[in-house]
């Protein structure tokens, strides 16, 4: 039988366990919703880049499709698999950028149901255009020192394992 000043330790080492969990739950909630709204400030960036520049014709997720695709020839598929698209309208997208220009097509020889993509020129115009506007945002951040407290890698690090972490759980649940 436990005594009272156990019985008190106890529960206090219990609520305390249950307080950091709380407190983590808060954290991990708070971190998901500047998550949400970090991807939508990237889309206003790249749309206010794009607007700048006078090129209308594209939304903020075909200048980041064009952005991911980069040097690659990939398939529609392994866009998604790869991580380069999010969306889940992929085709629709993909057959905006051919026909405008921005993205070269072609069946594959050996599967003639697959189209294997990658860019044209005015494609690699317009991925120079995402690079420099994130080039010019990473090296004020560098400057600024909003980067050094955590470290950015420390952080991309845990981003990563909850990437994982929610990889699993997708593949997992039944």
């Amino acid at each position: 039988m436990l005594s009272h000043m156990q019985q008190y330790q106890q529960g206090h080492h219990q609520a305390s366990a249950l307080d950091e969990v709380s407190d983590k739950t808060e954290a991990y909630f708070e971190t998901l919703q500047l998550l949400e709204r970090m991807h939508r400030l990237m889309l206003d960036l790249v749309k206010d880049e794009f607007e700048r520049l006078q090129r209308h014709e594209l939304t903020p997720v075909q200048a980041l499709i064009i952005y991911n695709l980069g040097e690659s020839e990939v398939t529609a598929g392994e866009l998604r698999s790869r991580g380069m698209y999010q969306g889940s309208n992929v085709s629709y997208n993909l057959k905006k950028l051919v026909a405008m220009g921005y993205i070269h097509h072609e069946r594959c020889d050996l599967d003639r149901r697959s189209v294997r993509v990658r860019l044209t020129d005015s494609g690699q115009e317009v991925r120079q255009m995402v690079q420099d506007l994130f080039l010019r945002h990473a090296e004020g951040l560098a400057m600024s020192g909003i980067l050094d407290d955590p470290p950015l890698d420390q952080v991309n690090m845990q981003s990563k394992r909850i990437e994982r972490f929610w990889t699993e759980q997708i593949r997992y649940i039944y």
